[in-house]
């Protein structure tokens, strides 16, 4: 997976919007304002940082080198993710999903079922 059908995997779900808050290198994706993924464009390999339940976290770090606790973020809630190959494109986007449905559980009742 690179950077742009990350982007457009990203980009394809519903109310989903994409700027750059935290500067020129940080891609921010959100779903009704609130962040889900956090793409960093300088680093090599490419990688992201995705909100993931805290239990299922740990293991996805325990099973791959590529995951790690979530740079700059909350580390029970958030992974970093290392686009390197060792993770399956099934996979990267199963983490994406989660981080995404995560989010819109979180949201009002109402914003939830226009979703």
């Amino acid at each position: 997976m690179n950077i742009e059908t990350l982007r457009e995997y990203c980009l394809f779900k519903k109310a989903v919007t994409e700027d750059f808050p935290f500067g020129e290198t940080t891609l921010v994706f959100r779903v009704e304002n609130k962040i889900f993924l956090l793409v960093a464009l300088d680093a090599d390999p490419l990688q992201f940082n995705a909100k993931c339940d805290p239990e299922k976290a740990i293991q996805l770090r325990e099973e791959y080198d590529a995951v790690k606790p979530g740079y700059h973020m909350n580390k029970t809630h958030w992974n970093t993710i290392i686009i390197d190959g060792s993770i399956s494109v099934k996979l990267l986007k199963e983490i994406v999903d989660d981080s995404y449905d995560l989010i819109v559980k979180s949201l009002p009742k109402k914003l939830r079922e226009e979703l």
